[in-house]
């Protein structure tokens, strides 16, 4: 399996070492950057390229998925959201990087390079890309009201327990 990873200054040193540790277990990491330390790079340049290979791969059917890190990895998980098709995940414990697969089919995780220790993180990427999406039919018909705003920017229609009530009435 390709994983393309993107990362800021904050993430940099997981992103390198999870580029071995990818390698050491058998998947082909695609480094987006940085490369070299710089406080002032901005991670929508590093996270946008991880996002937009991981979408590019999978239209053309390959096995791929993404890895985005940075501080705390809520501003790569926005960039990486931003992508057309890209569902990414900010996961900080087993369970989240375990659901964000088999609930939500994410392609790409984003994880916070200075909210857990090293070990943690790999462990929460190791979960994500193992964890395979269950296809259940409720996931399914939410991750298709996804995708359907996605290109339509249209609302879902409300449940009938909701019709009447709330702001849409």
């Amino acid at each position: 399996m390709r994983v393309h990873l993107g990362s800021d200054h904050a993430g940099l040193d997981l992103k390198n070492h999870l580029v071995s540790w990818l390698t050491e277990h058998g998947y082909e990491p695609v480094d987006h950057g940085p490369f070299v330390f710089d406080a002032l790079d901005d991670y929508p340049v590093f996270c946008l390229r991880a996002a937009r290979g991981v979408a590019t791969d999978r239209a053309a059917g390959l096995d791929s998925l993404g890895v985005v890190v940075g501080g705390s990895g809520n501003g790569e998980q926005m960039a990486a959201n931003k992508v057309e098709g890209i569902r990414c995940a900010l996961v900080w414990s087993e369970a989240t990087a375990k659901l964000a697969r088999e609930h939500n089919d994410a392609q790409v995780v984003s994880v916070g390079g200075r909210m857990h220790t090293l070990a943690e993180m790999t462990h929460f990427v190791e979960l994500f890309l193992a964890e395979p999406f269950s296809g259940d039919e409720r996931h399914l018909r939410r991750i298709g009201m996804l995708g359907d705003y996605e290109r339509t920017h249209e609302l879902p229609a409300l449940p009938e327990s909701a019709v009447g009530l709330g702001p849409d009435a």
